[in-house]
């Protein structure tokens, strides 16, 4: 039997307008979804009761979901601090400390939001509904161990039955989330606040782990109480505390992913689309009027089970390389310490679709002190060797070299946007070539002409660019990328769009960039 959200019929019948449409091209349009409440269950608001302080802080984490793409819709020309600084002392300080006690209804806190994607917002609410629900199950003492087995795959197959919502239960590769033309703008312009996120996301799925390992009520409810107490620690010591990767299910809570695999897919599908949604409302790249699409073209491809798939067993094996040193850690079990990242905050790793071995990175590295190329951690987790999966080593040659000359690329950046010039030439080889402005420059002339206005054009206006594409082959690779580039430079108004071809080849001293080339167009 379908029991509707409080009890009342609801139906969504969002005309969206002007809100992402230019004044030439606004056409009514209208979508109609509903909203589906919980299955009926005896043990439903159980986990509230037993658990109420953890309870309240998911009401809070809707809170800030909802807050966040309306500030990120609404507000396109605040500056960061606006969420860095402002919204995230007010969330830390304030919400999650005295959270909501009952859920929220989201479309009051984010009106704009919900009318420019109201289906990626009921997809959102859809699968938080099978969080709640799982909890409720997991807490109930009154069930056995294989009734709870039962009315969890009870409450999947009711998920499932709203296919205009659900999402995926096969894993997604991250290049979904990561390697979009918009992908990586909302970690970049917002690193503090995409690590709240990240934390919310921690202890979203590292909350089952307790409930599923504690053998008594006094076990389970001590665990809760210390995850709850570990994610504080993270928000307490932000923003090097917090997460610096996407917390994997399998990998944060691999108990609960273990027994209920599923789910724990479902769940990494919709973190994963959280972010897309960030990049896509954060990125300038994507017109406001091609922004519905674009959130409409990844709910999609969420949904559906063909698109970016990648086997179990290599999610399985993605998950673990991606180190769970970097994604706050365990929930369960875990030493008084936090643990010490690997790589550097928000840093993309590639990894082979079909093995889920980790290939090299696109954007950040592994952090200062780690071997390059290495491990990255000592990926030594119990629980996931009690998965059965066969060991895939993390690294190889060849995704040593693309990390490095992911690298080389990132640390030339840097070198322009901090006026650093010596840095930057130092990156050069000798012979090497920068063509650009319809000319061909040695290093000589690059540094006596256009190097000066590259660094101000560098440190005036920050660039929003696309993941690197790096092929090495032998002594030689080359890095391809694109950038947005909107502001204003030397009382001109700048709104471009840019491509990059580095050649980089190898040397005594390391990887030199040989070879630059810059073109670049008006986007308006």
């Amino acid at each position: 039997m379908i029991s509707i959200r409080l009890a009342r019929g609801l139906v969504i019948a969002a005309l969206t307008l002007s809100a992402f449409a230019t004044p030439r091209t606004a056409q009514a349009q209208w979508t109609t979804t509903y909203e589906q409440f919980y299955l009926q269950a005896p043990h439903n608001w159980t986990f509230r009761n037993q658990y109420a302080s953890a309870d309240r802080l998911f009401n809070a984490f809707d809170y800030g979901h909802a807050i966040l793409y309306e500030t990120l819709w609404t507000k396109p020309n605040a500056p960061a601090a606006r969420l860095e600084v402002k919204e995230f002392d007010y969330l830390t300080k304030t919400v999650l400390v005295k959270p909501p006690r009952l859920p929220l209804e989201e479309a009051a806190i984010e009106p704009k939001y919900a009318q420019l994607a109201p289906e990626a917002k009921v997809m959102f609410d859809w699968a938080h509904l099978l969080h709640r629900q799982l909890y409720e199950v997991l807490a109930d003492e009154r069930l056995s161990d294989a009734q709870r087995d039962r009315e969890a795959q009870r409450l999947i197959v009711y998920y499932r039955s709203r296919p205009d919502l659900a999402f995926s239960s096969k894993p997604k590769t991250m290049a979904l989330m990561q390697e979009q033309s918009y992908s990586l703008a909302f970690r970049k312009k917002y690193p503090k606040f995409n690590g709240l996120i990240w934390g919310y996301h921690w202890l979203q799925v590292g909350l089952y782990e307790p409930l599923v390992v504690g053998k008594t009520v006094a076990a389970k409810q001590a665990g809760v109480r210390a995850t709850v107490a570990r994610f504080w620690q993270m928000v307490d010591g932000a923003p090097t505390t917090l997460p610096y990767q996407m917390p994997m299910t399998a990998t944060v809570a691999p108990a609960f992913a273990t027994r209920f695999p599923e789910a724990a897919i479902i769940f990494d599908n919709l973190h994963s689309m959280h972010d897309v949604v960030s990049d896509i409302l954060s990125n300038d790249a994507v017109p406001r009027d091609r922004k519905r699409t674009e959130i409409l073209r990844a709910a999609r491809l969420y949904r559906d089970d063909t698109s970016y798939v990648m086997p179990v067993a290599a999610w399985l094996a993605m998950s673990n390389h991606m180190g769970i040193e970097n994604m706050g850690g365990p929930s369960a079990g875990f030493l008084p310490t936090l643990p010490t990242p690997t790589v550097t905050s928000g840093a993309v790793m590639t990894h082979d679709w079909e093995t889920g071995a980790m290939k090299g990175f696109t954007y950040g590295s592994a952090a200062s002190g780690v071997a390059a190329g290495g491990e990255h951690a000592g990926h030594d987790m119990a629980a996931m060797a009690a998965m059965a999966m066969p060991a895939t080593p993390s690294t190889t040659p060849a995704a040593k070299d693309s990390a490095d000359v992911a690298a080389l690329v990132h640390r030339f950046h840097d070198a322009l946007e901090q006026g650093d010039s010596v840095a930057a030439i130092g990156l050069l080889a000798d012979d090497a070539e920068i063509l650009e402005s319809g000319s061909v420059e040695t290093v000589a002339d690059y540094r006596a002409h256009h190097l000066p206005a590259d660094i101000a054009l560098a440190k005036a206006i920050k660039s929003t660019r696309a993941p690197l594409r790096v092929l090495v082959q032998g002594d030689l690779a080359t890095s391809t990328s694109t950038s947005i580039t909107k502001g204003t430079f030397r009382d001109r108004a700048i709104d471009s769009a840019g491509a990059e071809l580095i050649v980089a080849r190898r040397t005594p001293q390391g990887w030199r960039i040989s070879a630059i080339h810059w073109s670049s167009r008006r986007r308006n």
